[in-house]
């Protein structure tokens, strides 16, 4: 992913520049009037202070973030976060003025916070509203940016493809530009997409201000050849990215951070650091309290029907891998006359013997699963991530499965991707565990609270039963 703060991201144009910060403005005071007359009934002077230095603020600190760059090739979620921050900071730095100055007397605590929830909210949908106006309006081709590809190999074509594939980022591919292919060779995507010259002609079109993107796609072994380009190409006004040929990689969660200066990039690596982390935790713990509030009459039922319908104990526990691959005690209502967790564990199929007929019930509507919510208040298990697997089975596919054991970067789940899309019960073939952990990979890579909504969701209307339960 691009930094947001190198000098060669251009900003929008001049004239929607301005709308787009006028706009800002317009959003800002508006909140501000709508929290002071709705509480206070008036705008007092003070109130107008606050709005006008707000404005200001917001201004400047939108160009040490970015949020007025071009949104060419940034998700919302990216634009959202940096709105975000800028209004944490000018909010944060108007408490320290009202503090210092001795004035915060003058100001509700009430109007402030119903101010900036208004504010911020309005803020993003507006960026929501405009993204959705603009990207109608390059999908018929008005609003577009020449683009061209420098390098001609398979990571150059690969992003030619996504490019074309996505109408609504206004970019319009010109050519490739490589050293090593000849001029009018025409590359598997689109006849009109070909190569157009060497690396030098790529550069004597960008200072002849003929491209508006660069996208460097060599491969790593160019190491000198993508240093001289980018310097040749840092003489010219065109917007340049370097795309990592990472495709050679299996990347979990590649993201760009840096020691002392020095940028890095994450290839293995949890998606659950610092607030979302405590995000996904107290997600947890609010889902799991109610479940088990909600579910308590009903789990005392199924002790009893347990106890009752088969020797042994109400509760079956077994050892599987969880968060970085340490062992924990998953807890289940028993089901089976054995408990099994031995390093030899037969996974159970259809009309497996060792299934009570009241366990047959329970594991049929997933009833059996419930006692998991008291390993997510133990912090070893989450409301939804990959499903834990029995120690045995892990071993046993951790040599048959490309990248298995990425699945255990995250806590393992009541309910998950996989198994919302029925990729659930037993997996009888290789090809059914990878694409279970396909699915898993697709959950971490892609998570948001949004997505775990999504999950409990389609989990409650259709995961509690399938053809996979038995």
């Amino acid at each position: 992913m691009p930094s947001r703060s190198s000098g060669l991201i251009r900003p929008h144009h001049p004239k929607f520049a301005m709308f787009h910060r006028l706009l800002d403005a317009v959003i800002v005071l508006s909140a501000l009037v709508f929290a002071a007359t709705a509480y206070d009934g008036a705008m007092k002077d003070a109130y107008w202070l606050a709005g006008l230095l707000a404005v200001l603020g917001l201004q400047v600190a939108g160009e040490i973030t970015q949020i007025y760059a071009s949104w060419r090739v940034y998700t919302l979620r990216q634009e959202v976060s940096e709105l975000a921050l800028a209004c944490l900071v000018v909010g944060a730095l108007l408490v320290t003025g009202a503090f210092v100055s001795k004035t915060s007397d003058q100001y509700s605590r009430v109007v402030m916070v119903l101010w900036w929830t208004l504010a911020f909210s309005g803020l993003a949908v507006e960026r929501f509203v405009i993204r959705v106006l603009l990207r109608a309006s390059r999908a018929r081709g008005r609003n577009t940016r020449s683009l061209a590809i420098a390098g001609a190999g398979e990571l150059a074509q690969r992003v030619a493809e996504r490019v074309l594939s996505t109408g609504s980022l206004g970019l319009r591919p010109i050519g490739y530009f490589d050293d090593d292919v000849p001029v009018g060779t025409n590359l598997p995507h689109g006849p009109d997409l070909a190569v157009q010259g060497d690396l030098e002609a790529l550069v004597r079109l960008a200072r002849e201000g003929g491209v508006d993107y660069v996208y460097i796609a060599l491969p790593l072994a160019g190491e000198e050849q993508v240093k001289a380009l980018i310097h040749d190409l840092s003489d010219t006004t065109a917007s340049v990215f370097f795309v990592p040929d990472f495709f050679v990689f299996e990347m979990l969660q590649a993201r760009w951070t840096e020691i002392d200066g020095m940028p890095l990039v994450r290839v293995f690596d949890t998606p659950f650091l610092g607030v979302d982390g405590a995000l996904k935790r107290m997600e947890d713990l609010l889902i799991a309290a109610a479940a088990l509030t909600v579910t308590a009459p009903l789990m005392l039922a199924i002790a009893l029907g347990v106890k009752l319908s088969s020797p042994g104990p109400v509760l079956f526990r077994q050892r599987r891998y969880g968060l970085s691959g340490k062992v924990v005690e998953v807890w289940k209502f028993r089901s089976m006359g054995v408990q099994e967790d031995g390093d030899e564990i037969p996974q159970a199929r259809r009309g497996d013997p060792r299934v009570t007929r009241f366990g047959a019930f329970l594991r049929r509507t997933s009833l059996d699963e419930l006692p998991q919510f008291f390993n997510v208040l133990q912090g070893h298990m989450s409301v939804v991530g990959p499903r834990p697997h029995a120690v045995a089975h892990n071993e046993q596919y951790r040599k048959l499965v490309p990248g298995y054991m990425l699945r255990h970067k995250v806590k393992p789940g009541i309910t998950g991707w996989a198994q919302v899309n029925g990729w659930r019960g037993e997996t009888d073939t290789v090809e059914k565990m990878q694409m279970r952990v396909e699915h898993d990979m697709h959950y971490i890579r892609n998570w948001s609270l949004a997505l775990d909504m999504k999950i409990v969701a389609l989990t409650v209307v259709r995961g509690f039963s399938g053809p996979g339960a038995y």
